[in-house]
């Protein structure tokens, strides 16, 4: 008999005849439930408060499921209250608690309420699966209340009984968070971040210590999150990007509160270099919600000059050792001319809005001076011995990666690198030439070398520098433009020279038959199969649409960043795919959580719906159907080959 090795060691989790029959019925039974939700976001870039805010709400799912529930059985107000209660269940009862005279008959009535919602979202998944979620301490009662209620509405003498029990044992605030929390985590199966959690917002420590402890998420990598984890893996270059940045927008929190980063050393280095020069176009730019002192901006400014020149400096030597990466012409501190004020590119000199250049050797510009290369050391030891930045980084490489195949989609923040006739583009890594699926896949492999690859070892330098270049580098799938004119920017005022040119993909990603060719080359030929693409800001103001290509292609840029949404004139687009087919979300600028607590106002969303079909998609639709349904083909066997004397059953 075929594979009796391997049935011998399936015998070992099924003993018997009966043991296998009933695990072929357990699988069968989850293959014929309903798809989970799965809810897409991308380019959160640091705004925790309107992510976390969408995570909870499920893009409105849970506001729907209200209404749906309760119709005009509730008032507009109280279904309002019991949203933001399910969202923010702790917030929420602090302030019922000093409003409500007879807060027992309140949470009476709630936790009816609450059973409701739960019924309804866990009514797709398994009473096992239901179980494991549920918090220890309150999994008998829920499960009781909920199966009761479910089967048999004559009992609703016996749930009330136990929801007075609960209240008169005064463990009612407890139930009502349990259970709000519940379904918030029962509504979204799976939660798909589609790239760039890190950049200007304050707020990215924050949506990572959610994501670490969310019950099932994956990450597709932006260039903003790249930048991070080169930083963390040890990458000099990197660090004084993410320093850089951080100090461009004033953004401090996430260093200093979020992973414990001390910045003193580079305000004292600052201090001391340049403490004459007022530093003008290095002000900060900060948010009007969060505006930086008028004392700090002075100190800011110059730490923010003194660590772009160090950038420069450190990817001027990080482009010397990396020929390959054909990136020479982004050295541009030997083409200043330290007397006159200017630099000359492309054979045309333009004057320098700033020509104070005190730790440049006109002779030698690349070269760290003796403090810049102690500052550095000590703030890279910051980054790499940051015990909260590990642990973020750990999550971010255990559930991230460059793509996702998933249930026929096609998930990656930024491009897939395309020549001008749509062909893939080739890129040369340590002298073999990549394109398409095969490049993806050696980037993946080069971006965890870098984090995990053991110090001293020359490759870990090598695959840190290439995570660099995937911030910045014009074959990167996550950037792919030609150049990224961080010095232009700075230092001239000339806009000729700002241009940075996106690569082909972005002027043929709208030609249905390039999306068709780009997911056969990551093996999906389904005819009901997707690109989610982030990265873009879908500009809805001026009417672009975020479906391309005839519905393959599907660009979700989260619109988060308050900076883009005046550009896009919304908040951006999430995308919900569930049994039913694919909605796609546009929301409006989120106001506060403050104000989805206190008032109940929620984002104000409008849903598109992409595809839709009566006949609900079932799990056995799905990737996961597939791994069970090949789990019961082996457990079939494993019966033949009890019943044909193959093996023998052990009852012990």
């Amino acid at each position: 008999m075929k594979d009796l090795k391997y049935l011998q060691l399936l015998s070992k989790n099924f003993p018997t005849i009966s043991a296998a029959s009933t695990e072929i019925i357990n699988l069968e039974a989850i293959l014929n439930l309903p798809k989970g939700t799965e809810h897409f976001l991308t380019d959160i870039h640091g705004e925790h408060e309107a992510f976390l805010h969408v995570v909870k709400n499920a893009s409105g799912v849970i506001r729907k499921k209200v209404e749906d529930i309760f119709g005009q059985r509730l008032r507009e107000s109280e279904k309002k209250d019991l949203c933001s209660l399910i969202y923010y269940p702790e917030e929420k009862l602090k302030i019922i608690k000093t409003r409500e005279k007879d807060i027992d008959d309140w949470y009476r009535m709630i936790l009816m309420q609450l059973l409701s919602v739960l019924g309804n979202v866990s009514s797709k998944y398994t009473r096992s699966k239901v179980r494991k979620a549920l918090p220890n301490e309150y999994s008998y009662i829920i499960q009781e209340m909920l199966h009761e209620h479910k089967t048999d509405p004559n009992k609703h003498f016996y749930i009330q009984s136990i929801i007075t029990t609960i209240v008169s044992t005064g463990r009612a605030e407890h139930f009502v968070i349990a259970m709000s929390r519940l379904i918030q985590r029962l509504t979204i199966d799976s939660l798909h971040i589609v790239g760039d959690i890190f950049d200007r917002g304050p707020g990215a420590h924050v949506i990572m210590e959610h994501l670490c402890d969310y019950h099932n998420f994956d990450i597709q990598w932006g260039n903003h999150d790249l930048v991070w984890m080169g930083a963390a893996a040890g990458s000099e270059s990197c660090m004084a990007n993410v320093l850089r940045m951080s100090l461009k927008y004033g953004n401090l929190s996430t260093l200093e509160d979020g992973y414990g980063i001390n910045l003193l050393p580079l305000a004292t280095f600052a201090l001391e270099t340049y403490s004459e020069d007022p530093c003008l176009l290095f002000r900060p730019k900060a948010r009007e919600d969060e505006p930086v002192k008028q004392k700090h901006i002075k100190l800011i400014s110059q730490m923010h000059k003194a660590i772009t020149i160090i950038q420069f400096k450190l990817e001027g030597q990080l482009l010397e050792r990396n020929k390959e990466f054909d990136m020479d012409e982004r050295r541009l501190l030997h083409l200043i001319n330290f007397e006159n004020g200017t630099i000359t590119l492309g054979g045309k000199e333009y004057p320098l809005r700033d020509s104070n250049f005190p730790t440049i050797d006109p002779k030698d510009p690349y070269r760290l001076t003796e403090d810049e290369q102690e500052l550095v050391d000590i703030m890279m030891h910051n980054f790499t011995h940051s015990e909260k930045l590990r642990k973020h980084m750990r999550c971010i490489y255990a559930n991230g990666s460059l793509y996702l195949v998933r249930n026929s989609n096609l998930l990656y923040h930024g491009s897939v690198p395309l020549n001008a006739d749509g062909s893939f583009k080739k890129m040369k890594i340590r002298d073999i030439e990549y394109s398409g699926k095969k490049l993806f896949d050696k980037i993946d492999q080069l971006v965890r070398q870098a984090y995990f690859e053991e110090k001293k070892k020359k490759e870990k330098q090598y695959a840190m520098d290439f995570v660099w270049y995937l911030w910045c580098g014009p074959s990167s799938p996550p950037f792919d433009k030609d150049r990224m004119t961080t010095f232009e920017r700075y230092f001239i005022s000339e806009k000729e020279t700002h241009k940075e040119n996106k690569g082909h993909y972005y002027s043929l990603k709208n030609n249905r038959p390039i999306c068709e060719m780009i997911l056969k080359e990551f093996g999906i030929e389904d005819k009901v199969s997707h690109i989610i693409n982030g990265h873009i800001p879908v500009k809805t103001v001026k009417g672009e649409s975020p479906i391309k290509a005839e519905g393959k292609l599907l660009v979700i840029d989260g619109g988060y960043s308050k900076a883009y949404q005046q550009e896009t004139g919304i908040a951006g687009y999430t995308l919900i795919y569930n049994s039913h087919g694919l909605l796609i979300i546009q929301h409006q600028p989120f106001e506060s959580t403050q104000k989805a607590i206190s008032e109940g106002i929620d984002i104000l969303s409008e849903t598109t719906v992409l595809e839709f079909s009566n006949k609900r998609r079932l799990v056995r639709d799905t990737d996961i159907g597939l791994e069970l349904r090949k789990q019961i083909d082996d457990l079939t066997k494993l019966l033949q080959a009890y019943r044909s004397g193959y093996l023998k059953e052990d009852d012990n």
